[in-house]
């Protein structure tokens, strides 16, 4: 199993950009990410997640050019990511039938972060957005480390990117919404 320890190494970009799934640390968790245009790959997240299909991922984006097509973004939902992005901030926004049904999963949203870090939003400037769920087996403690993560998926990811431990004291990121009356709602 293959483990980098840069984001900018050739070796990931190609792998996403073939449909691999990798496990990164994103800028609150380590996450298994895979690009959110391959319906294949995001299917293998769910798979090796063993995550219930009717319940959406997080979308990983560099800034809003990189919303999926289907995405509604009015005037409300564009303050509310200018005002959180980027950031540890997820934000649900609300999608119509162009929307690619195997990101969405029937919901009518998407949620979609734009992290804070740098290098993190480099390399989605590179692959697009990522679904980046938590690496964990659905009802497991999220991965701290590469080794918990390579506990947890072994050789089923194509590689790892070491990224330290995560501390004890970071959370998964907020996430909100607006409600029918365009007010703010905090979800987690």
């Amino acid at each position: 199993m293959k483990v980098l320890t840069q984001l900018q190494n050739p070796e990931l970009l190609a792998a996403l950009e073939a449909g691999e799934v990798a496990v990164i640390k994103t800028d609150t968790l380590y996450g298994l990410v895979a690009s959110a245009h391959s319906s294949e790959a995001v299917e293998q997240v769910y798979a090796l997640k063993q995550r219930d299909p009717t319940k959406a991922c997080i979308v990983l984006i560099a800034d809003m050019s990189q919303l999926l097509p289907g995405t509604k973004l009015d005037e409300t939902h564009q303050a509310l990511c200018r005002r959180y992005w980027p950031g540890p901030v997820t934000i649900v926004l609300p999608v119509d039938t162009a929307a690619p049904l195997f990101v969405h999963r029937g919901v009518g949203s998407i949620a979609y972060r734009c992290p804070a870090d740098p290098e993190l939003r480099q390399l989605l400037n590179r692959t697009g957005p990522l679904v980046a769920p938590s690496a964990n087996p659905e009802s497991l403690p999220p991965a701290r480390t590469i080794h918990d993560a390579q506990q947890y998926f072994g050789e089923h990811v194509a590689m790892y990117v070491d990224g330290g431990t995560i501390e004890d004291d970071v959370a998964p990121s907020r996430i909100v919404t607006l409600d029918s009356g365009g007010q703010e709602v905090l979800l987690r």
